[in-house]
């Protein structure tokens, strides 16, 4: 349901008419709004082929239209919508369940990989891009009819928990467990806690750096794990159920859920055989006792000719090999990865997987696709793909910290959300209720995060975001609270729309180009122009609300005329946030 294909419609009649090509036609919103609504530039990239004069074919096309809602000026058609049709458009998607979103032609079947979190270790703020910007992206495919699966895929398979337990089990917290000959699932884990975890695992990490030794033995603890011997592998097993918990719990404040709770771990029994497959294929060598593929394409990893003997060999447009076992075995972050696409495609058939990370992991996951496209783990036809995203600064540019430089968790900068937009709600009356604080704060976090362009880096201003005015998130729900007001207090019936007004035009108009959002934001992986469409549709409304006394107009018609332009404006604001994962709120 757009109004570009009802005046393309007309456009292609007269047309026809002429006896012109219809491939060129393509109907878009006006640059100049304040000469016409709708342009289509079809005369000026036409008229060559046609031999004619782009300004004289305009004004051919525009008298065989013979309405006066289109002109031709300078070889462009422009278009005022008349009032009628800004009606009808508006009724039918009142009347529509889906509010005349469109889906897509042809659905297909997705794998959403988002949310990364490390067991053993507590989310912080650098965990708070992928859950906002994969949820967003999950609803958003949902909407517009494609079967979606997200999975969290948890960092519990690597050198982080070798570490973890190591630097455990030298600070005394697991002597019970290398005393025991057996029933090791019986022992709990005494006075172990995720503040424990969270001091333990930086300062083996810091210590693995300047002790060979004890990095050596935490390399041996984490094949340990991998092979799943004990006590490694239950000490492993009860630290992940540990952590998975708080990281529910914190995943929930965001309102981001999963259909899966895979972690890298879930992938182990299919890397023997993934590595298998490379051998067998003579696709894997060894290389300093470490097996390796080569993935190199033409132009890239070139050795760039060394001026010393002394010099560190570099390479020109650099693509090394991905290393798929260690020198002792062990296998790493891109044997897991390569095993988790194998996993995936053993359990259900995906048209696309994609994986949302930072920017830092661009290459790995460059290194991952090339391998399972070359072994043949994923199909020819399965689209792989990688969305990466930019930091979270403070407004001094910088990753987003506390003010001695330490990463904030994550719940932290939820309460601190929560207690920011409590402030706000008691300035307005509204004391003691931190649910609603929490969906105010979140929210207006996420309207924040996803204005932007996912690959940018952006600042994380909490005043700016919880602004109740302006492009904010807490601004979309306060109209939405506003339109429920009105909505209580009336007693009228709806009746059909009658754009009868420039504001209700205006209305009108905004919603059509926030429809025509979700098509766009979901071609290019991105939310920010949903985003700006929705605020354009609130600001439409607040002038419209400001201007016009809804609920003391005197005519009745007029006035269900307008009640339902309300329930209308506030259908689809609903929508929108919801695709952005944003909770409604009934009032502010």
């Amino acid at each position: 349901m757009d109004l570009r294909n009802i005046l393309s419609t007309k456009i292609l009649v007269a047309l026809k008419k002429l006896n012109l090509p219809c491939e060129n036609l393509s109907v878009s919103f006006s640059s100049r709004p304040d000469v016409c609504d709708f342009q289509t530039n079809y005369a000026l990239i036409t008229a060559k082929k046609v031999k004619k004069n782009p300004i004289e074919l305009a004004e051919e096309i525009v008298e065989e239209l013979d309405d006066t809602s289109f002109s031709a000026l300078k070889g462009f058609i422009n278009i005022k919508v008349s009032d009628k049709l800004l009606s009808q458009f508006a009724n039918d998607v009142l009347n529509d369940k889906e509010l005349g979103i469109e889906k897509v032609e042809s659905p297909r079947k997705l794998l959403i990989d988002y949310g990364g979190a490390n067991v053993a270790k507590e989310l912080h703020v650098g965990h708070l891009r992928s859950p906002i910007i994969g949820e967003a992206l999950k609803r958003l495919h949902r909407l517009m009819g494609d079967t979606v699966l997200a999975d969290t895929h948890l960092g519990d398979w690597g050198m982080q928990m070798g570490l973890t337990v190591l630097q455990l089990k030298e600070d005394g917290y697991l002597d019970e467990f290398f005393r025991a000959n057996s029933d090791y699932e019986s022992i709990p884990l005494k006075n172990i806690t995720l503040d424990t975890l969270n001091d333990e695992y930086p300062k083996a990490s810091k210590r693995k750096d300047v002790d060979v030794n004890f990095k050596k033995l935490a390399d041996d603890y984490t094949l340990f794990i991998q092979q799943k011997r004990e006590p490694y592998y239950t000490i492993y097993k009860k630290i992940r159920a540990m952590s998975v918990e708080e990281i529910k719990k914190n995943y929930s404040l965001l309102n981001t859920s999963f259909d899966f709770w895979f972690g890298e771990s879930d992938a182990e029994d299919y890397i023997d055989g993934t590595i298998k497959l490379f051998v067998d294929k003579k696709l894997a060598r060894l290389s300093d006792g470490a097996l390796v593929v080569d993935i190199a394409k033409e132009g890239e990893h070139i050795p760039i000719p060394k001026k010393s003997e002394d010099e560190e060999q570099r390479y020109k447009n650099p693509m090394p090999p991905a290393i798929l076992k260690k020198y002792n075995g062990g296998y790493l972050y891109i044997s897991t990865e390569i095993a988790t696409i194998a996993m995936r495609n053993k359990m259900d058939k995906y048209d696309e997987i994609i994986y949302l990370t930072d920017n830092r992991q661009g290459k790995h996951f460059e290194q991952a696709f090339r391998c399972a496209k070359l072994a043949g783990i994923s199909p020819e036809n399965q689209k792989l793909t990688h969305i990466s995203f930019g930091t979270m600064n403070g407004k001094d540019g910088k990753p987003f910290k506390t003010r001695s430089g330490e990463t904030i968790r994550l719940k932290d900068v939820v309460n601190l959300l929560i207690d920011k937009a409590s402030e706000k709600l008691k300035a307005n009356g509204i004391e003691n209720d931190r649910e609603l604080a929490r969906k105010i704060g979140v929210g207006a976090m996420k309207f924040g995060d996803l204005s932007n362009i996912i690959s940018k880096d952006y600042v994380f201003d909490i005043d700016k975001f919880l602004s109740f005015d302006g492009k904010t998130g807490p601004y979309i729900q306060y109209t939405i609270a506003r339109i429920n007001s009105i909505l209580n207090k009336a007693e009228d019936d709806f009746s059909k729309i009658t754009v009868e007004n420039s504001e209700e035009r205006e209305i009108i108009l905004a919603l059509q180009k926030l429809n025509s959002s979700y098509k766009i934001c979901y071609d290019e992986y991105s939310l920010n122009l949903l985003c700006s469409s929705t605020f354009d549709l609130a600001k439409a409304f607040s002038t419209y609300y400001n201007n016009h006394k809804i609920l003391s107009e005197k005519d009745a018609e007029k006035r269900k005329s307008m009640l339902s332009i309300c329930l209308l404006v506030k259908k689809a604001l609903s929508k929108a946030l919801d695709t952005l994962g944003i909770d409604v709120v009934e009032k502010m």
